[in-house]
């Protein structure tokens, strides 16, 4: 184990603090992080059905029925129709709800720019090059495990 000042479970305490203190700065439309979540990844990535949602979110089924349900009461998302199957049903982000997201969004941009302006100069490139870095290999991965799976 490394017992360096600053070795890994020193970042992943500082990444864990970050995390928490940027998603708690977004305020608007009152939404859990499951539901922050689901509503990023519908407007991300299109429509959805629910069994393919709630498998990317990590929850169960019912879970997601009812998180989509509250959703949908809020005007925040919608279900309609499959139109490549009309047995199916799509969720969708609504206007209203990238309107949220976007607020919330600028709130959690300018919770991490206020962080940064109380670092010095090179602390602020530093965490900049290295949550870069850490975004990139991240898509990297995705990526390739995306491939493995087809």
């Amino acid at each position: 184990m490394d017992t360096s000042p600053e070795g890994p479970d020193d970042l992943i305490v500082a990444v864990e603090q970050m995390i928490r203190y940027v998603r708690q700065s977004a305020r608007t439309g009152g939404l859990s992080t499951a539901a922050s979540s689901t509503l990023a990844r519908l407007s991300r990535e299109g429509p959805q059905r629910l069994t393919e949602l709630a498998r990317a979110e990590g929850v169960s089924q019912p879970n997601m029925t009812q998180l989509v349900t509250r959703l949908e009461r809020a005007g925040l998302a919608r279900r309609a129709a499959d139109a490549s199957d009309g047995r199916g049903v799509l969720v969708a982000v609504t206007s209203t709800g990238v309107e949220v997201l976007d607020r919330r969004r600028a709130e959690r941009a300018l919770a991490l720019r206020q962080l940064m302006e109380d670092m010095t100069g090179p602390e602020r490139q530093a965490t900049t090059t290295a949550l870069l870095a850490l975004a990139r290999v991240i898509h990297h991965r995705q990526d390739t495990s995306e491939e493995d799976r087809a």
